[in-house]
């Protein structure tokens, strides 16, 4: 027989437009999920499904999904007769605003959404080609842990993650948007990721959960109580923001990857701006009282110096003294740190600190410039603040401060006391430039305090001690707090208009664009903890 007649006796080709059509019909079966009974509950939850909130992610028609057919390994407890496709997580890539993004998102329908080990190999996958790709990465997290069926395999998986959340931390901005549970173990790659969007009512994070905490302390609460949204976005500050719904949740995602860059080798994307660059802002003077005792809303001073007064505010509500935003200048992101005398009249305390060091380090990380707008009395003082470590907790405000390259200008809007005035980015700690506005008080601490402190036997002696320590108060005042003290001295670069303000800082962030500091040869430093 004949090579020839050996060809004529095989087995035929499988016919190829039959086997594209059973892959089509395939894939269709795994992005429908396991049975309509489980979308149905997801629906009824207000929760949508892992490829719906992908569609709602990125721009139309533009993710690309990988390793949709895979399935895990093991066997026992009934694994053996349960492997779905996908394991019960959807990775891939696509576009947002036309950039490339990563993402991966649990689904709650399969196996509720819990990691094993194809589950985390498939998220080690995706975070491997966001790192290598120099991408953002988004992860959408509604799952129920680790798969106790396979048991420290599951822990392992975790391991992994959390290795490369930290590989990637300062390379690719990290977005977590938690819309379901997350409990134990897992929710400490959130807390490692650069900012942790979550969901009111469908969202929930916490290391122990009600049932555990009530067995130990005997407290009882209900899973919201202890680990909701509001809870996180308030009093624990794990959650930067927080939303009513999926929709508005994953649209602001897009709206922060728009003011990210997609690593820390690129700058922030500039966008074409209509705000016209040399607006005035005349309004400013009528925002903010020239008294230094009365309040006012920080946000409204940030809102008529940004591009069309868009921003986006980083822990709302958590330490509300000291605004943190995301806005443009000139369609160029820049990052806003201000205290906020609307709340404990702007001091800085322990939190304050912590959230303000987190955003400094953060938009350092990612080459965003820092303005600062200062109007602070000083450190809150306190027992608790003491024994809480408000010295380390300040320090690392300073330290976050001192440690960034990127462009920084300081503007001191009326007060700005003692230490506080040196954290806030002061021309002493490294400010590229500091402007004052012409009701600036700069100084040790206020005139009152200065004056009773360096006349108090002078005063106790008098035989009319409140006219002499006013005397001495408006003498301090005129000789050591004048509004143009810092600037004789050098200490900042010029007293201006506040209606010049915005026209200010955008020639002077363009002039600063191309700053080149040297770094220490260092491993790293060592923060405060």
């Amino acid at each position: 027989m004949t090579i020839l007649d050996d060809l004529t006796v095989a087995p035929a080709a499988p016919d190829l437009r039959r086997a594209t059509a059973e892959l089509r019909r395939l894939k269709e079966e795994v992005g429908r999920g396991p049975d309509p009974a489980a979308t149905r509950r997801q629906h009824d939850k207000n929760k949508l499904t892992a490829h719906e909130r992908l569609e709602l992610l990125f721009d139309d028609d533009s993710f690309t999904e990988i390793e949709p057919l895979r399935r895990h390994r093991a066997s026992g407890f009934g694994l053996e007769a349960r492997k779905p496709h996908g394991d019960g997580v959807v990775i891939g890539w696509g576009l947002v605003h036309g950039r490339t993004v990563f993402a991966y998102a649990h689904d709650f329908r399969v196996f509720a959404g819990a990691l094993g080990e194809a589950h985390a190999a498939k998220v080690h996958k995706v975070m491997d080609l966001a790192l290598a790709a120099g991408a953002p990465l988004v992860s959408l997290n509604d799952g129920a842990g680790a798969r106790i069926q396979e048991g420290v395999t599951a822990l392992a998986g975790y391991g992994g993650i959390f290795r490369r959340n930290v590989a990637a931390s300062g390379v690719i901005p990290q977005i977590s948007v938690m819309l379901g549970p997350c409990a134990g173990g897992a929710a400490y790659s959130p807390a490692l990721t650069d900012y942790v969007f979550m969901v009111r009512e469908s969202a929930q994070m916490f290391i122990t959960g009600p049932d555990v905490v009530q067995a130990v302390t005997g407290e009882r609460i209900t899973h919201n109580g202890l680990g909701g949204a509001d809870v996180h976005a308030s009093v624990s500050g794990v959650s930067h923001f927080v939303y009513d719904d999926e929709e508005t949740c994953l649209q602001d995602v897009r709206f922060l990857i728009a003011l990210l860059p997609s690593n820390n080798r690129e700058a922030p994307p500039a966008v074409p701006c209509d705000d016209p660059a040399d607006r005035r802002t005349d309004a400013l003077a009528d925002l903010v009282p020239a008294d230094p005792g009365r309040s006012y809303d920080v946000r409204a001073v940030i809102g008529e110096i940004v591009d069309d007064g868009e921003l986006l505010e980083v822990h709302e509500t958590w330490a509300p003294n000291i605004v943190c935003a995301l806005a443009r200048l000139d369609g160029r992101t820049v990052g806003v740190v201000a205290n906020q005398p609307a709340a404990l009249a702007g001091v800085l305390d322990i939190h304050a600190s912590e959230k303000a060091a987190r955003f400094v380090s953060t938009c350092d990380s990612f080459n965003i410039p820092l303005v600062t707008l200062v109007d602070v009395p000083g450190f809150l003082p306190g027992v608790d603040q003491e024994h809480n470590g408000i010295i380390r907790h300040g320090a690392k405000l300073l330290y976050a401060y001192c440690n960034a390259t990127v462009p920084r200008i300081s503007l001191v809007l009326r007060k700005a006391y003692g230490g506080a005035y040196i954290v806030m980015d002061s021309r002493s700690i490294g400010a590229d430039l500091s402007f004052a506005w012409p009701t600036n008080e700069i100084a040790v601490m206020g005139a009152e305090g200065a004056a009773n402190v360096i006349f108090r036997r002078e005063i106790a002696a008098s035989d009319d001690p409140e006219a002499l320590r006013a005397r001495r108060i408006e003498e301090y005042r005129s000789e050591l707090m004048h509004p143009y003290y810092a600037a004789e001295r050098g200490l900042v670069d010029d007293v201006v208009d506040p209606g010049d303000t915005r026209r200010l800082l955008i020639r002077s962030l363009a002039m600063l664009q191309a700053k080149h500091a040297e770094i220490p040869s260092r491993k790293h430093g060592n923060i405060p903890t």
